[in-house]
């Protein structure tokens, strides 16, 4: 037997061995080379970065006669769709609604962590995108929990059935109370509905579990080897797609690394190429200047993109940090069909709406839908109107389906895709994709929209709460600004990492661009002000205390002492330093598993500390270790 390339932490080896099979450790171990290959492009994505800011340069569109990096494409080439991609599997071709969600829940048994896997697959969504990066817990043994839990779902495992059948029952008294009938009539039948997709981290994250010889290991291999290699002979039995959305790509080149990837694993799995279908979530600027060059990148394992909210706009807040004429408005502001956004989802469906060269197109999955059925009569009332609203107009705009993030939301939102009655609308004909100048000053336009004082407040609180939350375990949590604490008129959003990294952004801008607030606050600030720093410190002071003394319901008393505290010296080390750092999740990531104030203070200077030296993302787990015989 070989040397062993990669190190597992602990003992989890044993610990997890129906997640860390020795299949799935040659297939890491097969892939390890290309994690090299995914450094050098994540030193390519941050040193790109730098340019600009030190440049004052906007991103631009690729040049036509260039080659896309890693491929032999021509970008041009792209554009026309002389390329060939892929048909849409039976099961993907009807996605109106897709739940998105992890499948494991912190600290708690297998019986209970497994319960968020059936209600996904007991839902009614036509998909579940089954998270294993900005709604999934990190802390402790989260992603691998969450890998287990997928495995025992996917082949039924007697643990798994036990708890859908409790599960079912469940949502059918829900279903009685809300909607005067029951949900699910065949429950066991009805776990063959939903499409099962899995999201994987980002190529910029350290796997917190595995490692190589000389550091952090990807944990987008971590995650695409373990579930495919676990599952993917029990899915193809059923007849189902192997489904995947990626996240957090900039470039087509990183999307050709993708397809490498994915190609590797299906390699290696002895299937052919093209087996394992990708969305691809459009979470970043860059992105939207080589749509068509991503398409073609990821060639027959590309089916479709997804447009995103709070990261792309934390994506157009990041590369514009050095452009003091940039300031963002107050975040309910930014809708998906203001400025900048509008042309940004505009130009994602022109792109799934281009043929390749086959004549195939590419499917377009809405935004999300954060919204909880769960408040008075008259806030839920209101809450599910907009929510409606919302998806009738994106299936107006040609979205072949949207995201919601909580189950209870599919009945509500599924019948508006279900009055219309179309599996999707691929092919609808839109105007042709365009590069000009223009087009590019779209995609950082902004209009008129308010910037005041409790538009600070709510960044500040939902930001703080945030942190809190993902320091325990929960990277998808139900808010709210905690001024509407006890309000039931006023519902919780379902949030992930992402509403935590466009607050501290905006936040930023405010305070480091000298911006302008629009209207007069009771707190003595007039229409003109400017958001100083001063006053950012007060709001800060205020919406903290406002959380320390919150009731265990919306901030839990456990994490008074412990991680809320850390959550405010990372909301305030990120708010305050003149460096704009990339990532709220970085000095996340670096605290998980540590409640101790002064360790905290600690990693975040290193972390501030690296990046401002060379650009260097500290993404490893500081806390691995290695169990010796």
């Amino acid at each position: 037997m070989g040397t062993r390339i990669l190190q597992i932490r602990g003992n989890l080896e044993n610990e997890y061995k129906d997640v860390l099979t020795p299949d799935a450790i040659a297939a890491l171990e097969a892939l390890s080379p290309l994690d090299a290959e995914r450094k050098s492009v994540m030193a390519a994505r941050i040193a790109r970065r730098a340019a600009r800011a030190r440049n004052r340069e906007r991103i631009g569109f690729l040049d036509p006669a260039a080659t896309i990096g890693r491929t032999t494409i021509k970008v041009q080439d792209a554009r026309d769709g002389a390329f060939t991609g892929s048909e849409i599997p039976a099961d993907l071709r009807r996605q109106w609604i897709q739940g998105t969600g992890p499948a494991a829940k912190p600290n708690t048994s297998i019986e209970k962590s497994i319960r968020n896997a059936a209600y996904a697959l007991l839902s009614g969504a036509d998909g579940w995108m089954f998270d294993g990066e900005d709604a999934l817990g990190q802390i402790s043994t989260m992603s691998l929990d969450n890998q287990r839990n997928l495995k025992l779902a996917i082949h039924r495992d007697p643990v798994f059935m036990k708890v859908a059948e409790q599960v079912a029952a469940e949502m059918n008294q829900w279903g009685t109370g809300f909607f005067g009938k029951p949900i699910i009539t065949d429950w066991v039948k009805q776990l063959d509905f939903t499409t099962k997709i899995f999201r994987a981290r980002g190529l910029h994250l350290d796997d917190r579990h595995v490692r190589g010889a000389r550091g952090g290991f990807s944990a987008s291999i971590v995650d695409t080897v373990l579930y495919m290699v676990n599952n993917h002979g029990r899915l193809r039995q059923a007849g189902s797609s192997l489904a995947m959305y990626l996240p957090k790509i900039q470039t087509a080149e990183e999307a050709a690394l993708w397809n490498d990837i994915l190609a590797a694993v299906e390699q290696h799995l002895d299937i052919p190429i093209g087996s394992i279908k990708v969305y691809v979530l459009v979470e970043q600027i860059e992105e939207c200047f080589q749509l068509m060059e991503i398409r073609a990148a990821l060639g027959k394992h590309f089916i479709g993109f997804n447009t995103g909210r709070w990261d792309y706009i934390n994506s157009v807040s990041d590369a514009m940090a050095w452009d003091r004429d940039f300031v963002n408005p107050n975040i309910d502001a930014i809708t998906m069909t203001y400025g900048y956004m509008r042309i940004y989802e505009d130009r994602v469906r022109r792109a799934c709406n281009t043929p390749d060269k086959l004549g195939q197109y590419a499917l377009w999955q809405g935004g999300m839908e954060p919204n909880i059925p769960v408040g008075s009569e008259a806030g839920v009332t209101n809450a599910m109107k907009r929510a409606v609203a919302g998806a009738e107009r994106e299936q107006r705009e040609g979205a072949n389906g949207k995201w919601v993030a909580h189950w209870k939301m599919v009945h509500i939102v599924r019948p508006v895709w279900e009055r219309i009655g179309e599996d999707n609308q691929a092919g609808r004909k839109f105007p042709p994709l365009t590069h000009l100048p223009a087009d590019a000053d779209g995609l950082t336009l902004l209009e008129p929209a308010p910037r005041t004082v409790r538009g600070a407040r709510d960044l500040l609180s939902v930001a703080l709460q945030y942190g809190n939350a993902f320091g325990q375990g929960l990277q998808a949590a139900a808010l709210k600004p905690a001024d509407y604490f006890g309000d039931d008129d006023v519902l919780y959003l379902m949030e992930d990492m992402a509403t935590g990294e466009i607050r501290l952004s905006i936040l930023w801008e405010w305070i480091h661009k000298n911006a302008s607030l629009t209207a007069d606050d009771e707190i003595g600030v007039k229409a003109g002000d400017r958001f100083t720093k001063e006053l950012y410190s007060r709001l800060l002071a205020e919406e903290y205390e406002k959380l320390r003394t919150a009731s265990n319901r919306d901030v839990h008393d456990v994490s008074k002492n412990t991680t809320l505290p850390i959550a405010r010296e990372i909301v305030e080390t990120y708010v305050m330093d003149d460096l704009k750092l990339p990532w709220y999740v970085d000095l996340l990531n670096i605290n998980l598993d540590n409640h101790d104030l002064s360790e905290a203070r600690r990693r975040i200077r290193m972390l501030a500390d690296a990046f401002r030296k060379d650009g260097t993302r500290i993404t490893e787990n500081l806390d691995f270790e290695v169990k010796h015989a």
